[in-house]
């Protein structure tokens, strides 16, 4: 006959399997949670993903919570049902992609796309700008770099708002016709 080596041992792990038995399911809940989350996020790869798996497995366990009847093998109940949940969630998936023979990107901008010539032509601009009169050019930087109403810009200048039309005209006309700024077609 053996005779056990520490009694206190033995009764504290038969007092722990009867604690096993959850009398409601909150306390369950609060009780394995933290567990349940670990196991739930070594099947997805994000963190938040992993939380809404363990809410859905979850609320399968509540509702089946009356039919089940060993309450000790509730973990692996749960785990069954993220492993089942996640298995869904996989097999439901959306595909985007589509073998097809054409790829469906457009044809890019003739000339539109390229970072360099954007700021050559950023710099042929500011330089049109600056060849234009000290007035026009103010107007045409308020106008449009700063983005000002014609109402603004004549509050600013101390001009009225007919001079400011006038002048940004002229100024654009000027613009228009400068030969750095033409752009070459293809």
């Amino acid at each position: 006959m053996t005779t056990p080596v520490c009694t206190s041992a033995s009764e504290a792990a038969a007092a722990a399997t009867q604690t096993l038995s959850y009398p409601s399911f909150a306390s369950y809940v609060r009780a394995r949670q933290p567990v349940l989350l670990r196991t739930a996020r070594s099947l997805t790869a994000n963190p938040s993903d992993a939380e809404d798996l363990l809410q859905t497995a979850l609320t399968k366990t509540y509702v089946a919570w009356e039919r089940i009847e060993d309450h000790r093998a509730l973990d692996g109940y749960v785990r069954r049902a993220l492993l089942n949940t996640r298995t869904s969630q996989w097999r439901k998936r959306k595909v985007d992609e589509f073998a097809c023979d054409e790829l469906p990107e457009p044809e890019p901008a003739p000339g539109g796309d390229d970072p360099a010539e954007r700021q050559a032509l950023r710099d042929a601009m500011w330089r049109a700008v600056m060849r234009l009169p000290a007035r026009q050019r103010a107007m045409v930087v308020l106008r449009y770099y700063e983005d000002l109403s014609e109402a603004q810009t004549a509050a600013v200048l101390g001009v009225s708002v007919g001079t400011v039309k006038s002048a940004v005209s002229r100024a654009l006309g000027k613009l228009r016709d400068d030969p750095e700024l033409c752009v070459s077609g293809p």
